[in-house]
């Protein structure tokens, strides 16, 4: 089983739960949703669990040290200290 896997199926649930919450909210506050929020709820919890598995694969490389091991510094964690050049 790869790193990436494992990662992307921890992000998997939070992903998850995250887009349901989206789709909650935005069917309990659209008056035109809400009205028939018998049907939209059931597609929110399909669509959720449908999106999150390649917003999840997508993550999980992100999530690795080694991704951000060469990278040049930012403006909040300032320049690079690794010592690549002599």
């Amino acid at each position: 089983m790869s790193n990436r896997f494992r990662i992307a199926s921890l992000v998997y649930m939070m992903t998850n739960a995250v887009l349901f919450g989206i789709g909650m909210v935005s069917i309990m506050t659209i008056p035109a949703l809400a009205r028939n929020a018998m049907d939209w709820v059931p597609m929110a919890v399909i669509a959720s669990f449908v999106l999150a598995a390649p917003i999840a694969w997508w993550i999980a490389p992100r999530l690795r040290a080694r991704y951000w091991r060469h990278r040049d510094g930012d403006v909040i964690s300032g320049p690079s200290t690794a010592t690549d050049n002599p």
